[in-house]
């Protein structure tokens, strides 16, 4: 109970619209320079590339991991988790988070997912499962 509120107020403290970490500042977040081409961005798998040249060819804005949200905090309301989505699509407001590996991660993604949407529920973010990314790949491929 002590530590529920002592993360209630953590989160009371922080701004209202959006409580974040950090902005992932680097050299894959300048604002409006990265939307045309996928190809200068260092991605941490080969999947998030393949997304990313879908939305380039849709002509769909999009930041590659630009927030990081605190998603679990200690005895004293500090944050000792986070999660970074993917994805961030600008003009739609919405986050993406791809996941196309095992199982193990998959369980992960979802807790952390599920703890976000309680701690931030202005957030509009959705899991893509390998199954969903497959079959956008799909459609992509043949256009």
């Amino acid at each position: 109970m002590y530590l529920k509120k002592k993360q209630e107020e953590y989160i009371k403290k922080m701004p209202r619209n959006i409580v974040k970490i950090r902005n992932n500042i680097n050299k894959n977040n300048r604002f409006n320079q990265k939307y045309n081409n996928a190809n200068n961005i260092i991605f941490a798998h080969v999947s998030e590339k393949e997304f990313a040249k879908i939305l380039d060819f849709y002509q769909i804005k999009w930041e590659y991991e630009p927030k990081t949200f605190a998603v679990e905090f200690n005895s004293v309301g500090e944050p000792v988790q986070s999660f970074t989505p993917d994805f961030y699509l600008s003009d739609m407001e919405l986050y993406i988070e791809l996941t196309t590996l095992n199982q193990k991660l998959v369980t992960r993604k979802n807790r952390k997912i599920k703890r976000l949407k309680e701690l931030y529920p202005d957030i509009n973010i959705k899991l893509f499962y390998k199954k969903d990314y497959n079959s956008l790949l799909f459609k992509y491929l043949n256009r």
